[in-house]
């Protein structure tokens, strides 16, 4: 047996110089159908997975869990159902989100719930007068589709109702939203979507940034009204960013400039 020396380490941590608050570690249930069996799992099996994903101090301890605002369109791994088909319907039982979010809050209910549009129904594109698709710009896949930002007011408010319902229909307080994973979208909408969300008294749910990359950053600093309305910057893949010996990491540099949480939104279990 070898014995073991004993190193006594000494650590000073001066409490003054604290900074930055650690929010906490999430998961995601979105980019379509990422959650949809475990549903159907049987019991006790399903409440056995729900304790270890969401009760504290125990498994994963989950204290973010942020879910797909279904568009009715494939996000990744399928397709998740929107709470309004059209202008004038508003379903707040369509899709499992609800479900797996009042599961969350039953086991913590200081859990933070954060929504995000990976897509949007197609009529949110459409003139909300003539009910045509004004102007179109071309999807990397080719397809013409509408700009879900040529209207922000009409998206917002499908936006708005998604965290209305969450509250008036499920009993659940919506913490934060997104503005639209993984793609550019004008500043001006994260304005017209605080105005909405708060002329509906929600003004506790805060705006998340854009879930792309550290271009969000640069958008800020130049633009003091975005820069005003986000409250959390949101990245995926941060880690790509501060490897030095890329020169990504001075893009990284803004970010710490804005005096705002910068989260790693979208993350991966391995460091590629």
């Amino acid at each position: 047996h070898h014995h073991r020396r004993r190193l006594s380490t000494e650590l000073l941590l001066d409490v003054k110089a604290a900074d930055k608050t650690f929010d906490g570690v999430g998961a995601v249930s979105g980019g379509g159908a990422t959650t949809r069996l475990l549903v159907d799992y049987p019991e006790p099996q399903r409440s056995q997975i729900l304790d270890y994903l969401f009760k504290p101090n125990f498994g994963a301890a989950l204290q973010v869990l942020k879910v797909e605002i279904g568009g009715d369109s494939q996000s990744t791994n399928g397709a998740e159902s929107s709470h309004m088909h059209s202008e004038h319907t508003i379903d707040m039982t369509a899709g499992y989100e609800w479900w797996l979010m009042k599961e969350a809050r039953k086991r913590n209910p200081d859990i933070m719930l954060y929504g995000l549009p990976w897509t949007f129904p197609g009529w949110v594109a459409n003139d909300p007068i003539t009910g045509k698709v004004s102007k179109t710009n071309t999807a990397g896949d080719g397809r013409k589709q509408g700009s879900p930002f040529t209207y922000p007011e009409q998206t917002s408010r499908y936006v708005v109702e998604w965290v209305k319902g969450a509250k008036e229909r499920h009993g659940l307080t919506i913490d934060y939203v997104g503005i639209w994973n993984e793609r550019t979208a004008p500043t001006e909408y994260a304005t017209t979507l605080r105005a909405a969300l708060d002329d509906a008294g929600l003004e506790g749910t805060r705006i998340v940034a854009k879930d792309n990359n550290v271009s969000v950053c640069h958008e800020m600093l130049a633009d003091p009204k975005f820069a005003e309305v986000v409250d959390v910057i949101g990245l995926h893949y941060p880690s790509d960013y501060i490897d030095p010996d890329t020169k990504k990491q001075a893009d990284y540099a803004p970010c710490h400039k804005l005096n705002k949480p910068v989260w790693s939104a979208e993350e991966s279990s391995s460091y590629n």
